[in-house]
């Protein structure tokens, strides 16, 4: 079993605004293991960014964590003061922000803020770190660095100025890495070339990646397992293999359908309708409810527990129950079931289990 690094259980964060508290994270639990890339995708306000920061102790002055708790090597990261944050921070969790411009500093050179991580938290020379910071210019792509690490982040395209974020994150082999969607504002062909990078530094270095987008494409190449959220709260989490090609719950459904891929004919694709719900007063039941035309009854009035496919692999979803309706869902996911259960004839969501949201804890990798 691989080695388990980060565990979020039970994780409740709400934020003090004068209209009244924006419940913004209800109830989470997932764990990170070592080497492994874990995507957290969702609507934008889905929660993603507010769980991510909440790792590095990063959250606003009116935000606070109601309950919950957030491991770190088994080390308890809530409650930690600014100062020991800071020694975490850059050295073992590190982070990628999406927009290089306001992440680097415009009167500083590259060189520079590469290598003060190595300064601050190893203490090393200046001329001991300006060394280790050019090897990691040339470890990220940054075509003749010697000649560039002068520079200043204004002489730099947007791709290479997102290397030389991603060259600052990863200078102290940070154990976590955090990319808050990376490559949302590069063109597709720089951002392939930044996704390749990561994974090669991944490689390279032996991190847990934790991806933050919206773009279901991207996670496809890169990640190990998919955590799917919506309004707060994780509703859907596995392996790549199981998330895309064995979907359960509707607003995955409508993640994947609303996707183009190889296959798909001219008109086919579909948006989901409505908005998120108004997280200042949540829905009492399942928050998809609203937007979901497979809804139930009792999606109204009761929060669904997790069901449990596989060992990795679970919904909450009242759609699962053994006593729910049979429903037929979009064309798309049935092509995508149908290729799944003929590579894994094991497969049967009617033989899913409900367990505790906390459920989703322990599980193994299947790197």
């Amino acid at each position: 079993m691989a080695e388990k690094i980060l565990e979020v259980e039970d994780l409740k964060i709400n934020f003090r605004t004068y209209n009244g508290k924006v419940q913004a994270i209800r109830d989470i639990s997932f764990d990170l293991y070592k080497g492994e890339t874990l995507a957290i995708v969702g609507e934008s306000g889905s929660g993603k960014s507010v769980t991510t920061r909440s790792l590095m102790g990063l959250l606003a002055k009116n935000a606070e964590v109601d309950h919950g708790s957030i491991k770190f090597r088994g080390d308890e990261i809530i409650g930690k003061s600014e100062d020991q944050m800071q020694k975490l921070r850059g050295a073992e969790i590190a982070m990628i922000f999406q927009d290089p411009m306001t992440s680097l500093d415009p009167t500083m050179k590259i060189g520079q803020q590469i290598a003060e991580p190595l300064i601050k938290h190893k203490k090393m020379s200046k001329k001991e770190a300006w060394g280790k910071a050019l090897e990691m210019m040339k470890l990220v792509g940054i075509p003749n660095a010697e000649a560039h690490i002068n520079d200043y982040p204004h002489q730099f395209s947007g791709g290479m100025r997102q290397r030389i974020v991603i060259a600052i994150a990863m200078i102290n082999r940070p154990e976590v890495l955090i990319a808050d969607e990376p490559t949302t504002a590069l063109d597709v062909t720089i951002q392939a070339q930044i996704l390749d990078l990561m994974k090669k530094v991944q490689k390279e270095i032996n991190s847990s990646i934790i991806f933050i987008t919206h773009d279901l494409g991207v996670v496809a190449g890169m990640a190990d397992r998919v955590a799917v959220m919506y309004a707060g709260q994780i509703i859907e989490i596995g392996t790549v293999d199981e998330v895309f090609n064995f979907p359960q719950h509707p607003y995955t459904w409508g993640l994947l359908n609303s996707m183009p891929t190889t296959e798909t004919e001219r008109g086919e694709l579909e948006a989901i309708p409505g908005t998120p719900p108004d997280l200042l007063e949540p829905p009492v039941g399942d928050p998809f409810a609203a937007r979901n035309k497979y809804a139930l009854a009792i999606d109204e009035e009761q929060k669904p527990p997790f069901f449990q496919l596989s060992p990795t692999h679970f919904a909450a979803t009242w759609l699962l129950d053994e006593r729910a309706p049979e429903v037929v869902p979009p064309l798309e996911v049935q092509k995508r079931w149908a290729r799944y259960q003929a590579a894994h004839p094991e497969a049967d969501r009617k033989q899913a289990v409900a367990v505790d949201a906390t459920a989703v804890l322990g599980t193994e990798d299947n790197n």
